[in-house]
């Protein structure tokens, strides 16, 4: 019965500092413009126009992916 108690799992090390560089969101969302500013100054979290809700972290380079359900109300509340 020797050696039981002593057995080491070896445990892979995960670096989870360097995935928050570009942790960048899959699309960017349309969120009313005085929320956004709350959201960045508070930390508040925001609701966009398709219901997604979180905090602003950063905000949109031009040429970024936009979510198409935002970008489809988004439409329509220009036209309306």
């Amino acid at each position: 019965m020797s050696g039981m108690g002593t057995q080491t799992i070896e445990r892979p090390d995960i670096d989870t500092g360097e995935t928050t560089d570009d942790d960048t969101p899959k699309f960017f969302h349309y969120v009313k413009k005085d929320k956004i500013v709350e959201s960045a100054v508070m930390g508040n979290h925001v609701v966009a126009l398709c219901g997604e809700v979180f905090p602003v972290t950063r905000s949109a380079k031009p040429g970024s992916p936009v979510c198409p359900k935002c970008k489809k109300i988004y439409e329509k509340l220009k036209k309306g």
